[in-house]
């Protein structure tokens, strides 16, 4: 039998007693209008609201569609609503449990709805970047032969997942995260519809607060909080879901942190004065205090790509590369794994020697360009590969590096007002104590002090 989630027997057992469906379930959106977010997807004429014929032009007429974001902001929901709008019957699996066996079987119950009821199917198959090559290959002759309306979702860039044959033939509708105000509209509804809580408690703004930061831009995970917390505050005969019921419902504490104040500021500061400190376990400390607060993997990840220059520079020139590919990293998988990644970069920062030669560089060139010392490019370094540049003394003399022993010519590079400044000073921590060694010697090269 094929993997059916939402069949018309499934979604006829769950009308028969919607109380005993979780609230995630029973706040599914129904139509398009009734999606929280992603209003750059819901705009009128978009090929989202030409997908389920609204708009002038009817069907956008696509065989595939592609949801890509990350994960609790609706794509199962968007699929489901398509299937509902365009009366199709709706197929839903995952590509971590399901094979090609699977996706034959949907195939081929969709070819025998469309003949015996003339119904069609949309597959919705979630996590498609799991499939391997020859998986999604399998997936072609029903997207070309439109035998089912395909809506994939994925967490990762689907240029890198997704075969060429299959994004060709797909639109591709890129999801944004959900804000906080999306959150809390769809809490409000979820509190007070008949197919939600139907106003049976009230959630007061501090718990709101907590709610919103645990749930992480993630509507599920809103959801799931709220119902816990209804079901204790309720067991309690509470009439509202106070912050310490939601607390013990959800087995987490209120982190004291406001993503718009200044903690938000102040934690983020902390943070990078403890890897500038080499103090682990207090960058640890921060960091998780962020995490829990919800705040964006994103802006921790840049905060440690500043550091690793800023703090570290040449005395470990692997701590750059190290918050890139966290950066990388977490841009791909966000939360909850990002959080090792996260760690992993913390730890290797925090751990490494430090230097702040690249900042005190750059600074005191900048200081010297603003005050005015930016004089002309010696002639020799001019560009010399346009007609007439020889007559101009561009490019003469310049000597060619390659050319002499050791690559490094004797002459000037600077322009005459800054001529013989040093803006680079290396210490001689950790890889840098090679820089400080290999700087000097170049220097004199260039002086022509010594051959």
């Amino acid at each position: 039998m094929e993997p059916d989630l939402f069949t018309a027997a499934a979604e006829e057992r769950r009308e028969k007693d919607p109380a005993s469906a979780p609230l995630a379930v029973r706040m599914r959106p129904r139509t398009l209008d009734e999606v929280v977010g992603q209003r750059h997807l819901l705009k009128p004429g978009s090929p989202l609201r030409r997908l389920v014929g609204e708009g002038a032009g009817g069907p956008a007429g696509a065989s595939s569609v592609i949801l890509w974001g990350p994960p609790g902001i609706g794509k199962t929901t968007l699929a489901y609503v398509v299937s509902q709008a365009t009366q199709k019957r709706f197929v839903e699996l995952s590509a971590i449990t399901a094979g090609v066996k699977e996706v034959r079987a949907v195939i081929e119950g969709a070819k025998r709805a469309a003949g015996g009821y003339g119904k069609e199917t949309v597959l919705f198959l979630d996590e498609i970047h799991r499939f391997s090559k020859a998986q999604q290959d399998s997936l072609l002759p029903a997207v070309e032969n439109r035998w089912v309306t395909l809506i994939a979702a994925t967490t990762e860039n689907p240029y890198f997942s997704i075969i060429s044959p299959l994004l060709s033939r797909s639109l591709l509708l890129t999801l944004e995260p959900l804000t906080d105000e999306d959150l809390s509209t769809l809490l409000g509804s979820a509190l007070t519809q008949e197919r939600g809580l139907g106003g049976a408690v009230t959630l007061p703004a501090d718990a709101r607060a907590h709610l919103l930061r645990i749930a992480g831009g993630d509507a599920r995970r809103a959801l799931t909080a709220l119902e816990a917390g209804a079901g204790a505050a309720i067991a309690k005969g509470e009439p509202e879901i106070s912050l310490q019921t939601l607390e013990e419902a959800v087995d987490r504490a209120a982190v004291k942190y406001d993503r718009d104040g200044d903690q938000h500021y102040d934690v983020a500061s902390a943070l990078i004065k403890s890897i500038r400190g080499s103090d682990v376990d207090a960058a640890l400390h921060y960091l998780a205090r962020m995490i829990e607060a919800g705040e964006d993997p994103r802006f921790i990840a840049r905060r440690l790509m500043i550091s690793a220059s800023e703090d570290i520079g040449l005395a470990d020139p692997t701590a750059l590369p190290i918050a890139v590919a966290a950066a990388q990293a977490v841009a791909m998988i966000g939360f909850p794994e990002a959080a090792l990644t996260l760690s992993h970069a913390t730890i290797a920062l925090a751990l490494a020697p430090k230097s702040n030669t690249a900042t005190t560089a750059i600074g005191a060139a900048l200081a010297d360009v603003r005050a005015g010392l930016a004089g002309a490019v010696p002639a020799h370094l001019r560009d010399g590969h346009y007609k007439g540049a020889a007559k101009l003394g561009h490019a003469v003399g310049y000597v060619y590096p390659h050319d002499v022993p050791g690559a490094i010519a004797a002459q000037q590079y600077a322009p005459d007002e800054i001529h013989g400044k040093r803006y680079y000073e290396p210490t001689r921590y950790g890889a840098e104590a090679r820089y400080a060694d290999v700087v000097e010697k170049v220097r004199e090269r260039l002086r022509g002090d010594r051959a």
